[in-house]
């Protein structure tokens, strides 16, 4: 809509003529630079102070020249350069300038339409200053003889508007109306002509336009007297009609006239042209074949441009003195759908926000048919599958608007299919695309890859060292993509959880701050948390979990037997043990896991490798063979304990074995622990060191009884006397002895007596089941 108006300006002399009709003003051409036009601010009831910052402006096709301009600072509208009405308009009757006036924030469309008003500018011109017109002097009276129309580009009443003839004795002049209320002149015969008293006749025609001031223009008639042709050529009708589609083609016959002439001869012959008063544009678009008669089209046609013809046609005989007789044909043409629909973008508001909401404006849409009727009726209409649609504001106006959430993530631009179709048949139609990116905003969370992430990290790292990587996605872009990466506030083992890890918060590479011991920690968990930088934030937490490899940087620790003195533990064998005899079991233990831990036992030296073995996986010593004379009573072995890691580490324990005749009850190196639970699920290494040295204690306990017993038994008198040794105790004669073992005990040995068997019989199977009871470990 536009402003209304109010009342009637009138400027001073050749000023502007401001009217308002609704939405129309009017102003008169040949107005110079500068000239005020209206006052559109107050008439439309704007804040003139906001017309710059809201963008107020002409809209324009491309191409077309800007005749009228808005001030910005007081909302006037002023004639931007010269408007000359017959260069714009041409001949129209009336001559429009349509202006868009638009605004925005918000978007607001004016439409306002100026009526360029005609001054007389121009003064009526004839096409030549001198007109020859010949006459038969059998020219009855009443004869009327069509005179050459005067121009005037001016149109209304400042155009042609009459004619006058200077004064004379033979000729009087008619001014007659056209359809289209053009004037033209006729000269008629009042007296009767006489050649051979005045062959020539001289007048003036004076072409006068309804301007104020009066303007005019002149042409002389010569009016040359011909001898009597005594018939002329005749027209069927004084008048034709007929009907031409717009787009007929250069050549196609118009119509073909036909006039009869009743004399012979030349006088017979009759020849066809334009009456002189047809104007300039129909000889342009027409053509009239001299011998046939047959009007041929000529030039383009165009409904849009004028919708009907007319004709002036003379007809003349060839012979002396002819006298020309007139026609008129009448063309109506016929509108063909020959002008496609035109879209202008008028405004554009892109991008749009994905979170605008339904019915935001994105675009304001002209649509232009220059057809008339239905060829000129414009639909409008978007293509399928976008959340656009068109709402008409008025007449093939439109409002490009949403109609649903947009998301970015999903579709980032559309490419709008903006199609005017008219109403003619065949339909024509325009397909304008308009592109619409959609603009970001943080709507979206980050999210990782992975729901979780395991990491699995060898022990005794450098620290500093990267040990895994987490990345999260972001669907939004830009600002609200950057992500930055963290790790959550925690606690391992009591100590912060910043003092184990560190994550770089652009890249997510995460660190370890320091060496980790699998002995000490196995697993543990962290959470780390993406942000991006949107406004506001939104975060994504994951948990990763850390689980520490074992690695072999633990040796065996041998637990058993453990050597009371210096670096070699000793044991007792009798020599009476037979093969298989166990001498003892070497324990050891190894702080890593699994075959890092797995351990393997093997003699490594040995004073007769013939005679002791080891069990490779429980660590038994035992013998191979029974003693014989020659073996040495003292047998050195080297027992090497060996883990399964790679590569595999050690440790060894020296044995000192003394082969006696008889077991006394003396303390053995190899000693029997059990681990109390809580202490094996927590070190068993420290477990082992405890229990070895509570057996220590122990054994120095009862070494003091048993070299107290001993003591005792020494003051007995003895006719052999008691031979000692820290090996062997040898019984007093005639005293029958055992060595037996105290079943109660399991990791020391202890020499008792036994009772001799019943009838003085010696049992030596017994004997031997009791010295081959020796301690078992674990």
């Amino acid at each position: 809509g536009g402003g209304r108006g109010r009342g009637i300006w009138q400027p001073p002399r050749s000023g502007l003529l401001l009217i308002y009709r609704g939405d129309e003003r009017s102003i008169c051409g040949e107005l110079e630079h500068g000239a005020f036009v209206a006052n559109l601010g107050e008439d439309l009831g704007l804040d003139v102070s906001t017309l710059s910052a809201r963008r107020f402006r002409i809209v324009s096709r491309a191409g077309a020249r800007q005749h009228l301009e808005v001030n910005l600072e007081n909302g006037i509208l002023f004639v931007n350069e010269r408007i000359d009405r017959e260069e714009v308009c041409e001949a129209r009757g009336t001559c429009l300038l349509h202006l868009q006036l638009l605004v925005e924030s918000p978007l607001e469309l004016y439409r306002v339409e100026v009526e360029v008003l005609d001054i007389n500018d121009h003064a009526p011109t004839f096409p030549w200053q001198e007109y020859v017109l010949e006459v038969a002097e059998s020219a009855v009276l009443g004869a009327r003889f069509p005179l050459e129309s005067a121009q005037d580009p001016d149109v209304g009443t400042n155009s042609v508007h009459t004619y006058r003839l200077s004064p004379n004795g033979f000729f009087s002049l008619e001014v007659q109306t056209r359809s289209d209320t053009s004037k033209f002149a006729e000269l008629v015969l009042e007296r009767a002509l006489d050649r051979e008293q005045q062959r020539v006749h001289r007048v003036l025609l004076t072409a006068l336009d309804g301007g104020v001031p009066e303007r005019s223009g002149t042409a002389h008639i010569l009016v040359t007297v011909l001898d009597a042709n005594d018939n002329v050529p005749a027209f069927d009708q004084p008048s034709y009609g007929v009907s031409l589609p717009e787009d007929a083609p250069a050549g196609t016959l118009v119509i073909q006239l036909n006039a009869t002439d009743l004399d012979e001869g030349p006088n017979g012959e009759i020849e066809y042209s334009f009456s002189g008063h047809a104007p300039p544009h129909v000889r342009e678009l027409f053509h009239i074949e001299p011998r046939s008669g047959q009007v041929l089209l000529k030039g383009s046609l165009d409904y849009e441009r004028a919708s009907l013809h007319e004709l002036y046609v003379q007809a003349k005989d060839r012979g002396p003195s002819a006298v020309a007789v007139h026609c008129r044909v009448l063309v109506h043409l016929l509108d063909v759908n020959d002008n496609a629909p035109e879209v202008t973008l008028t405004s554009v508001s892109t991008p749009v926000l994905e979170d605008a909401p339904p019915g935001t404006v994105i675009a304001v849409i002209s649509v232009l048919d220059r057809d008339s009727g239905d060829n000129g009726r414009v639909s409008c209409e978007v293509g399928p599958d976008v959340p656009f649609e068109l709402r008409s504001s008025f007449r093939n106006y439109y409002t490009l608007v949403t109609t649903q959430a947009l998301d970015r993530e999903v579709v980032p631009e559309y490419n709008v299919s903006i199609t005017a179709r008219d109403m003619g048949s065949p339909a024509l139609l325009t397909r304008s695309t308009l592109t619409v990116p959609v603009s970001d905003v943080n709507d979206n969370a980050p999210h990782f890859l992975q729901p979780s992430y395991s990491v699995y990290v060898m022990e005794n790292n450098a620290p500093g060292a990267s040990i895994c990587s987490v990345s999260a996605l972001d669907p939004d872009c830009q600002q609200n993509a950057y992500l930055s990466y963290s790790i959550a506030d925690g606690h391992i083992h009591g100590m912060p959880v910043g003092t184990y890890v560190s994550i770089n918060s652009d890249s997510g590479h995460m660190y370890a701050l320091r060496s980790l011991d699998y002995e000490q920690i196995r697993s543990f968990q962290i959470e780390v948390q993406a942000q991006d930088a949107g406004f506001p934030p939104l975060s994504a937490n994951v948990t990763v979990h850390i689980f520490v490899l074992d690695q072999n940087d633990n040796a065996p620790v041998i637990v058993s037997p453990m050597p009371r003195n210096g670096s070699v533990a000793t044991e007792l064998v009798p020599r009476s043990a037979r093969p298989g005899y166990l001498v003892g079991t070497v324990s050891a233990v190894d702080a890593d896991a699994g075959l890092n831990s797995r351990l393997s036992y093997q003699l490594l030296q040995a004073t007769d490798f013939t005679l002791f073995s080891v069990a490779p996986d429980t660590g038994e010593l035992r013998t191979l063979r029974s003693f014989l004379e020659q073996d040495a009573t003292q047998q050195r072995l080297v027992v090497q304990v060996r883990d399964g890691g790679q590569p595999a580490l050690s440790a060894t324990v020296s044995l000192l074995l003394s082969v006696v005749e008889t077991m006394p009850q003396t303390l053995s190196d190899f000693s029997e622990f059990s681990l109390p639970p809580e202490a094996s699920s927590s070190s068993p290494l420290t477990l082992y060191l405890l229990v070895s040295l509570g057996s220590i204690s122990f054994t120095f306990l009862l070494a003091i009884l048993i070299l107290t017993a001993i003591r005792c038994r020494r003051e007995q008198p003895s006719s052999d006397g008691l031979k000692t040794s820290n090996l062997m105790v040898q019984p007093p004669a005639g005293t029958t002895a055992a060595t037996c073992l105290d079943s109660a005990q399991s990791d020391f040995m202890f020499l008792k007596p036994c009772s001799p068997p019943r009838n003085n019989e010696k049992d030596p199977g017994k004997l031997e089941q009791a010295g081959s009871t020796l301690p078992q470990f674990p």
